[in-house]
């Protein structure tokens, strides 16, 4: 099918509803600017694309070969011609673990502190005792203060568990390969929450940038998982509440913990966490 002949609007649709908006922007841009590739079936045009978004634009064709039928065959035709998509790098994975600063986020909180609005330091706050991306921790912030002025809050937070259960609203924090289950989170957080505002990441960012502060709002998944690991939780479980199930037959079949010690146990880290300036 030719590139005018395709029908985009519907594709776009398609990938929204499977991706967040950041990943079906950049989806839709490699899917657009490559497109030619699939219609013309020269496959080994990719060999020519920099490396260092060659494996984003393989995603974005693998997905748009998915979703018009042709797939097996693209997929075949990768391997013929021996292209992959890059492998994470070990070193590159070392080196962020090495240089790790999240010791210093106390000093980096003290400068966006005064500048930000009350209701965007508290969603610092979430997620910082959430360790949710930064996309889904505006959204469950939002979500929380859209339900309560709706009455149905109790169908998003449970008090009774103290659990936030993400995994009911499927298009929010379902996306595939990145997904939000649960956080266990204090029942009096989700209150402050309820009676803030709505937040928006380019308003927070905004700030940010004019005062050339570097924004690290994605170092708190990073801070929350390592201290819940230090202070309770096994890896399994701190993989359970970032929304990770790794692909092991354990996890997948055996593993079982009770949620309600769980809660317990995450409970009391997230004591100690709030109870610290913000390092690990």
């Amino acid at each position: 099918m030719s590139f005018r002949a395709f029908n985009w609007p519907e594709f776009k649709k398609y990938v929204q509803g499977k991706y967040r908006k950041t990943t079906a922007k950049r989806v839709m841009c490699y899917a657009k600017r490559y497109y030619c590739v699939l219609e013309s079936g020269k496959i080994g045009q990719i060999n020519s694309v920099p490396s260092t978004t060659r494996s984003e634009v393989i995603k974005s064709l693998i997905i748009i070969s998915k979703y018009t039928g042709c797939y097996e065959q693209f997929k075949a035709s990768l391997k013929s011609y021996g292209i992959k998509s890059a492998r994470p790098d070990a070193l590159a994975a070392f080196v962020r673990i090495y240089n790790n600063n999240n010791s210093n986020l106390d000093e980096w909180f003290a400068k966006v502190n005064p500048i930000l609005m009350p209701q965007e330091n508290l969603l610092l706050k979430f997620l910082r005792l959430t360790g949710l991306r930064c996309s889904e921790g505006i959204e469950s912030f939002n979500l929380i203060i859209e339900l309560l002025n709706k009455g149905r809050l109790h169908e998003y937070f449970s008090a009774e568990t103290g659990i936030l259960e993400h995994f009911r609203y499927k298009g929010k924090f379902l996306r595939g390969t990145k997904n939000a289950f649960i956080s266990i989170v204090p029942e009096s957080l989700v209150d402050e929450i309820t009676r803030s505002q709505l937040v928006s990441y380019a308003a927070i960012t905004k700030k940010l940038q004019r005062r050339k502060i570097p924004t690290r709002i994605s170092e708190l998944r990073d801070y929350y998982g390592t201290f819940m690991i230090r202070h309770g939780l096994v890896a399994q479980e701190a993989d359970l509440l970032c929304g990770r199930i790794p692909p092991s037959i354990f996890v997948r079949h055996y593993f079982s913990p009770a949620i309600k010690e769980l809660r317990e146990r995450t409970l009391k880290a997230l004591v100690e966490m709030s109870e610290l300036p913000w390092r690990t």
